[in-house]
């Protein structure tokens, strides 16, 4: 295990009829900009509950953020936050409106274009307003770190950006605040958290014990309540234990000290840029057989999560990876998510389009070890086809 440093100053509010914890969290004075989705939480009761929480503060509103949240329509609400002197940013939604506010956040008080955050993955900001969320969908991990996701359609890029300035101080979790989500969404928030984990567990041995141990722990139980939870929507429990485990999948406890790879999460970006794939199910498609073509490198870590997370201990080390391959893709298909590129009417040919698109931004070297190239990324996408 490498020498690391962790850092997550979110504060958690978990559980039923946590929304009221909002009024204790914000100044009284503070100036806030509510940012959310389509609406969905003006008709589930949670838009109610938030403004009750918020009393006789400032509060300005701005809806329309997409999935997979667009540039240009959060520079329309970081017009807002420099018009009216806003000092707080509240989303009230799933990860795209958390990611949309952590840019709205840093873009507002940024000197030059905001789109170099993107650019520049967050290394030249110096500030950023503070964040609260309230989260109504799980999966992203968004609500507990300093990560952020933004498509711009205009020119057909999905870029992310990383900084400590922009985690949440507070994160309101009640898993009530989820139960009226379509069951697609559920099982989208599902895979990407188990990819999330995936991504910093499955890489090669480095004695990391407890965040191995961590990891299998929080990947089953994704396996175990997952389904049960896409099923029975209102089931608190099973619901409680996923919104947990999503937060934990990408909050930064797993992955101090460990390598990561991301490879899956970049392929997958371009898929949702290209062709507007849920971001979930580009992952779906790409893991399976990622994880095929990168078998020799990851074979110790394959292995590993095949006896750990499924159970299979016995016959030969190449069995004992398809196994662990084939449980994968059957875990993303269990939940209701397609595995191959033909299941979203994509043809092979996207491969090389990837690939040069990786070439043309100088992305040519990643993966825990830096082995994963434009070449690589082709072959993986045509193996998905």
């Amino acid at each position: 295990m490498e020498n690391f440093t962790y850092f997550n100053p979110t504060r958690i509010h978990f559980g039923r009829g946590q929304i009221a914890a909002l009024d204790g969290e914000l100044p009284a004075q503070a100036r806030v900009l509510l940012l959310a989705g389509g609406g969905s939480i003006r008709t589930n009761g949670v838009h109610a509950q938030v403004r009750r929480a918020l009393g006789a503060r400032t509060v300005f509103e701005f809806f329309g953020v997409e999935a997979n949240p667009d540039f240009d329509t959060l520079m329309k609400a970081v017009e807002i936050v420099r018009r009216e002197r806003v000092d707080w940013i509240l989303p009230v939604g799933g990860g795209s409106v958390i990611d949309g506010a952590k840019f709205v956040a840093a873009a507002a008080p940024y000197e030059g274009d905001p789109w170099e955050i993107l650019l520049t993955r967050g290394s030249k900001l110096k500030s950023a307003l503070p964040i609260g969320a309230v989260l109504t969908l799980p999966g992203t991990g968004s609500e507990a770190n300093g990560a952020s996701v933004i498509s711009r359609r205009a020119i057909v890029q999905k870029l992310a950006f990383i900084s400590p300035l922009v985690f949440p101080r507070f994160s309101v979790l009640d898993p009530e605040a989820t139960f009226t989500l379509p069951e697609r969404q559920i099982a989208n928030g599902v895979a990407d958290a188990f990819t999330h984990v995936m991504e910093q567990y499955l890489t090669y041995p480095v004695n990391a014990a407890i965040q191995d141990r961590f990891a299998e722990s929080v990947m089953g139980v994704l396996i175990d309540e997952g389904p049960r939870s896409v099923k029975n929507p209102t089931d608190y429990d099973a619901r409680a234990n996923v919104v947990w485990a999503t937060t934990w999948a990408l909050n930064g406890a797993i992955g101090v000290g460990v390598p990561q790879d991301w490879a899956s999460h970049m392929i997958g970006h371009e898929l949702t840029a290209l062709h507007g794939i849920d971001h979930a199910r580009t992952l779906a498609v790409v893991l399976p057989s990622l994880l095929q073509v990168r078998r020799a490198a990851k074979g110790a870590k394959l292995a590993q999560y095949a006896e750990r997370v499924w159970g299979v201990s016995t016959g030969s080390l190449d069995s004992r990876i398809d196994a662990a391959i084939a449980n994968t893709r059957g875990f993303y298909e269990k939940l209701g998510l397609r595995t191959h590129l033909s299941d979203y009417k994509v043809g092979p040919d996207v491969a090389s389009e990837v690939a040069g698109r990786f070439r043309a931004r100088g992305f040519v070297k990643f993966g825990e070890r830096g082995e994963v190239t434009p070449e690589i990324a082709e072959q993986i996408l045509r193996l998905a086809a």
